[in-house]
């Protein structure tokens, strides 16, 4: 593991605390279950779970590979670091989830 990645978990630990309040514990928890799905979606499907907005918990295949994505164009967009962007590969389009509702088993 290299050290810049170790930042970024930090750097999303400390957002989360700031954000929330609750335990660094906690935060840090989230912060590695983010790291370790963000690193298995580049390479393969995978399922997951979240508690959406309206508090009910939704399960998800995604991916992020681009060799399992459909090709797309880029468009200029205001980058949001607090949610994580997927492709769902049951309803074949983008998703997003808020990175501190990601569920930890």
């Amino acid at each position: 593991m290299k050290t810049s990645e170790l930042k970024q978990i930090m750097q999303l630990a400390w957002q989360f605390f700031k954000q929330t309040g609750y335990k660094f514990s906690e935060c840090l928890k989230k912060a590695w279950a983010n790291y370790k799905l963000k690193k298995a979606m580049q390479t393969k499907i995978v399922r997951f779970y979240f508690q959406k907005v309206d508090g009910s918990i939704r399960e998800a295949w995604g991916t992020i590979c681009p060799a399992l994505i459909p090709q797309t164009t880029e468009k200029e967009r205001k980058r949001n670091e607090t949610v994580q962007v997927y492709f769902d590969t049951e309803v074949k389009e983008f998703r997003c989830f808020k990175k501190f509702n990601l569920m930890v088993s």
